[in-house]
């Protein structure tokens, strides 16, 4: 006995899915334009401090620097619960304060690199090498069958544990070796992060969501994709810096 699906059914069928497979890739489409734009802001905004004596100095030779970067992390803890919960102006300055904040952070090792160190060159390696491992990973992390939720508590953890470490070596060890090692672990994790964020945001999309919804959940996996980025960049740039001490 033989089983003849009803064409117009089988039609239908694939045409709702065709349907949703355009809606995906406009939604992924949305959010890596944002990201990309939050990346370029930050750059605008390292190059204005970096240029900047009385900005750089003021930021770098001052506790203003904690002050940043524990906001930063203020700001990585609370931004998806309003980007989530609230209006998409919300969403939008959550959005842009943090890759501002990011942007003042970053100011003073492009200094440190591209001026006292003379190698504004590896400035450049680095953003190419970080966009690269974040490109392949998020790439991986779209088109993988395989099912990565799993993997959601070791990333919390590693992620608690590298901030630690971070906060350790700067107060305390200040070891060449320690810092390196720890250069690595931080852009391993975060490699396999980018694959893990972008089929969490994949997994996101529906296709009834509305306008805002829709919006706010774009500008909410920018938000993580682009911490991820920013992340890698900044410790394959002091990887970089590293070996040319």
């Amino acid at each position: 006995m033989s089983f003849n699906p009803n064409p117009s059914t089988v039609t239908r069928t694939r045409a709702d899915a065709a349907e949703i497979d355009a809606g995906l890739r406009s939604y992924m489409l949305r959010v890596y334009n944002y990201m990309a734009l939050g990346v370029a802001f930050t750059g605008v905004v390292s190059l204005f401090v970096a240029s900047s004596p009385q900005i750089l100095f003021a930021v770098a030779g001052t506790p203003l620097i904690w002050l940043v970067f524990f906001g930063l992390l203020g700001l990585g803890w609370f931004a998806p619960r309003l980007m989530m919960s609230g209006s998409v102006a919300t969403a939008q300055v959550c959005f842009w304060v943090y890759a501002g904040l990011w942007g003042v952070l970053i100011a003073p090792m492009l200094y440190r690199v591209g001026v006292l160190q003379g190698a504004p060159e590896d400035v450049a390696r680095a953003f190419f090498i970080a966009t690269a491992t974040f490109g392949g990973m998020s790439l991986l992390g779209y088109t993988t069958k395989k099912n990565l939720s799993g993997f959601g508590t070791f990333f919390v953890m590693a992620t608690i544990g590298l901030l630690i470490a971070v906060l350790v070596n700067a107060f305390l060890v200040q070891s060449w070796g320690f810092e390196l090692i720890l250069s690595v672990a931080i852009v391993l994790v975060f490699s396999a992060l980018t694959a893990y964020e972008t089929q969490m945001i994949k997994n996101m999309y529906y296709e009834s969501d509305g306008s805002d919804v829709a919006t706010r959940k774009s500008i909410f996996g920018a938000f993580m994709l682009y911490g991820a980025f920013v992340t890698l960049f900044i410790w394959i740039l002091n990887l970089l810096s590293l070996f040319r001490e």
